[in-house]
């Protein structure tokens, strides 16, 4: 016989949920990078709650201000500067096409298929004004569009951030009674393996976070000093820059790159060449070198999972999708292998 106060508790129940869901749902991103940034920096904090007499809330005041610092400003600043950077950006570009001989290089012919209509439309281009002017405009006009769309992700991403830090200023004060629900719910759920399954995942996190992070700022540092050696503009925006795309594998050769076209543009060649050497084997160097120590002692995400998490999580989070996406599936792969790792060894 079917009992109906059951099925309406149930029913209930599941609405509240999906309620809570809808809720949360514009937030998700938020929440789960800030308590992926409060499990990472959790044994700071506590070094902090012990100094400051296990005062929860002013433990809780001094990590959310250090986050303000480590996070906000730089983000801040990359934010405001990024928008003068574009225009100026732009404006170099339609001087470097309007400065382009008249005829077109040697090498250019000589690129299989499509050489000669290049050499052709380029020469056409520089006989007629008209069609110089019209062929600056072709592509200024999508190379405006992609930095409209940078600069929007780098202003919401700002948006996110602070959000971010507001939540996890809540996760430090209250983060102990938090993880013991969390640790008493999945010990309820999964027993045994859902504590180690837990524990691990906390692991993973630390690990990828401070290998994601460790090379960034690796990275940023040894790229601020050879920007600024070489001359190149604004070398803290561009190693600003460098820390947050020290993520995807071809980031960081983006911004030394296009730095180093600037100085040879600019006359400057022999610090164009040192730059590209410099980036080539010190500021690329590092993703090979540091990274590997720093996540040793965690799962290594393979290539393909590194750039699909970056991507993915860049269109499901926005800009912090850039930090959470890899993470996420770091932490998903280390759960499947471990979890067909204790199948194999029942079976046998």
């Amino acid at each position: 016989m079917i009992n109906t106060n059951q099925i309406a508790r149930i029913s209930l129940i599941a609405l509240l949920i999906i309620g809570c869901v809808f809720v949360l749902h514009p937030f998700m991103a938020a929440m789960l990078f800030a308590a992926v940034i409060c499990v990472f920096t959790w044994p700071l904090y506590q070094r902090i709650w012990l100094m400051l007499g296990q005062r929860d809330a002013l433990a809780a005041v001094i990590m959310t201000l250090f986050l303000l610092l480590a996070l906000i400003l730089p983000m801040a600043y990359l934010a405001v500067n990024l928008a003068d950077s574009a225009t100026v950006l732009l404006g170099e570009a339609r001087k470097i096409m309007q400065s382009l001989p008249a005829t077109a290089p040697q090498w250019v012919e000589n690129i299989p298929i499509v050489g000669r209509q290049l050499a052709e439309s380029w020469q056409r281009a520089f006989v007629s004004h008209e069609e110089l002017m019209r062929l600056t405009s072709q592509y200024a006009e999508p190379l405006r569009k992609y930095l409209l769309g940078a600069i929007q992700l780098v202003m919401g991403g700002f948006l996110q951030l602070v959000f971010v830090v507001f939540i996890a200023f809540f996760f430090y004060r209250d983060g102990a009674r938090l993880a013991r629900s969390v640790i008493a719910m999945v010990r309820r759920l999964g027993g045994a393996l859902g504590e180690e399954m837990l524990q691990l995942s906390c692991m993973t996190v630390k690990g990828v976070m401070l290998g994601i992070f460790g090379t960034a700022v690796a990275q940023s540092t040894v790229a601020l000093f050879g920007f600024w050696l070489a001359g190149a503009p604004m070398p803290l925006l561009l190693a600003l820059a460098t820390f947050f795309l020290s993520v995807v594998p071809v980031g960081p050769p983006l911004v030394w790159g296009s730095a180093a076209l600037w100085l040879f543009n600019q006359g400057d060649h022999g610090w164009a060449i040192f730059l590209g050497l410099y980036g080539l084997l010190a500021i690329s160097s590092v993703d090979n070198v540091v990274k590997p120590i720093l996540i040793s002692h965690s799962s290594h995400l393979p290539m393909l999972l590194v750039v699909l998490g970056v991507l993915g999580g860049a269109l499901a989070f926005g800009f912090i999708g850039i930090f959470l996406g890899p993470t996420l599936l770091a932490v998903g792969l280390t759960l499947i292998s471990h979890w067909v790792a204790l199948q194999n060894k029942r079976t046998d």
